[in-house]
């Protein structure tokens, strides 16, 4: 079976937020990691802390290209426009967009259509974004995916928030279920045991796994760590959806460890 991590942060330089390692995740440490873990490859998306994150991306890519791929951004400062765009398309290996939208700033211009020229562009490139907003804009993810069904969205970390355990974490998980009606949405099993209450393999979770499963199906949740947030090895975090999830087999387990994500974002090389 091929293991595609969904996300991580590589980093040289720079000073991870709180909740994250303290030390760099280097590429030479991510390999040596994934080698354990039996992860065959994984997507980097270039953290803000690393003011140099982007350029060790394409260095990751160029020196390993059978072992990571990008989804990056760029500020969507009063600069940003269609080009920009391009402009990160043609950075090496990048096979999609990501932004963090943490704000009600950033989270009314997107309900507003202030940044519909970011999903025109991707519409007509037919290209992955991956997303992070708060929830209370969930609504108008789905609205944004009505109007430009070219454009495959992702929703990182199952919309559970970062910073809070369960049952408050997944306060919202229901608006996230919703967005499951439309087919260019998919999300992201990631961070999942950064909620969790209880031990390895944090059983009060897996109800949530099951059902982001039964909304949107084998094809459209993708397995993931971010590893450098979370409370177990990159092993425990693979065998947790491998041997404790009994009802994830065959197929389907084929599918949300890595192959739906590579049918996704075009990562056939």
């Amino acid at each position: 079976m091929r293991i595609i991590d969904a996300q991580i942060h590589l980093w040289a330089s720079g000073t991870a937020p709180a909740h994250h390692w303290r030390s760099p995740f280097t590429v030479e440490r991510a390999l040596a990691d994934m080698q354990a873990a039996g992860v065959s490859r994984a997507v980097n998306c270039p953290p803000l802390w690393d003011p140099a994150a982007d350029e060790y991306a394409d260095r990751a890519v160029l020196d390993h290209p059978d072992r990571f791929a990008t989804m990056g951004g760029f500020p969507l400062d009063a600069t940003a426009d269609a080009s920009s765009v391009d402009r990160a398309l043609s950075r090496p290996g990048l096979l999609g967009l990501r932004f963090i939208l943490p704000t009600p700033e950033l989270g009314d211009r997107l309900a507003s259509g202030a940044l519909d020229w970011l999903f025109s562009a991707a519409h007509e490139r037919q290209i992955p974004v991956a997303l992070i907003v708060l929830p209370r804009y969930l609504p108008a993810v789905a609205d944004i995916a009505g109007r430009y069904p070219r454009m495959r969205l992702v929703m990182d970390h199952l919309a559970l928030s970062p910073f809070e355990k369960l049952p408050q974490a997944a306060a919202h998980f229901d608006d996230l279920l919703a967005l499951a009606r439309r087919p260019n949405i998919a999300v992201k099993a990631t961070g999942v045991p950064g909620t969790a209450t209880d031990p390895y393999p944090y059983p009060g979770t897996h109800e949530l796994i099951r059902r982001a499963f039964n909304a949107f199906g084998a094809e459209r949740v993708f397995w993931g760590t971010d590893i450098t947030r979370l409370p177990c090895t990159w092993p425990e975090a693979v065998t947790m959806f491998t041997d404790e999830l009994s009802w994830l087999k065959g197929r389907d387990l084929e599918l949300v460890m890595g192959d739906a994500l590579a049918a996704w974002i075009g990562w056939h090389r």
